[in-house]
């Protein structure tokens, strides 16, 4: 990639997938979008800091609780082929979208049990309720971790604690000033958020996922060149 201090590029990887997965509208989103118009910038910024606290959490799990396992002999060379797919699944979801969708849906099931948690814990506080929301989503779980096990792979986050800990930096300062800068245009006037113009920036977000899968692929079918030269 470029050519970059490992701990520049490791914060600079996470702040850019921080920003590209919180585009796409999900819960949190809505969320802000909603409460914003009704109570303000202050209430809608607390939502945000709720939802940038457990993502994270989930962030710092997947990289220190299972990207490592995917660095192992055949199970990296899958992971790298999977990431590969999964990038071009949700740059192609994003830009086809005619509405605007959830990230990572994994279907009625996942529906259940994010409905399930919300109603146990029923947050009643602005930051609870961003919290709740992005605790109660497993594909935020699960695209970190195949997004983290893709990072180390490809050598843009190295595998110890301080790459891993500059990734998550990266990540909180993208997560957190994408909140930041949808709760203050919310509060300034919600009229001119509209469905129309969420859709154009997921289909945006789609446009450079789809970049960086086919970037990923070119960079997978290298190292399969080399390895039959």
């Amino acid at each position: 990639m470029l050519d970059l201090p490992p701990m520049v590029l490791a914060g600079l990887t996470g702040f850019i997938s921080g920003v590209l997965l919180c585009i796409p509208v999900g819960p949190v989103n809505f969320t802000i979008i909603n409460e914003g118009a009704r109570r303000g910038f202050k209430w809608a910024l607390l939502i945000g800091a709720g939802a940038t606290t457990m993502e994270i959490i989930y962030c710092g799990i997947a990289f220190t609780g299972f990207a490592a396992f995917f660095q192992k002999g055949w199970i990296k060379a899958s992971m790298e082929v999977f990431s590969f797919l999964f990038l071009m699944f949700l740059g192609v979801k994003f830009l086809v979208a005619k509405t605007v969708t959830a990230p990572l849906h994994l279907g009625r099931a996942a529906d259940r049990i994010e409905e399930r948690i919300e109603e146990k814990l029923h947050p009643h506080s602005a930051f609870m309720t961003g919290f709740v929301r992005t605790l109660a989503n497993p594909g935020v779980l699960l695209g970190w971790i195949i997004l983290g096990a893709n990072f180390i792979s490809r050598g843009w986050v190295e595998p110890t604690w301080n790459g891993k800990l500059a990734c998550l930096s990266g990540v909180a300062t993208g997560i957190a000033l994408w909140f930041f800068g949808l709760s203050w245009a919310i509060s300034l006037g919600h009229k001119k958020i509209t469905e129309p113009t969420i859709l154009k920036m997921e289909r945006g977000s789609g446009v450079v996922l789809l970049v960086l899968g086919l970037a990923h692929g070119a960079h997978i079918a290298w190292q399969l060149a080399k390895l039959r030269m």
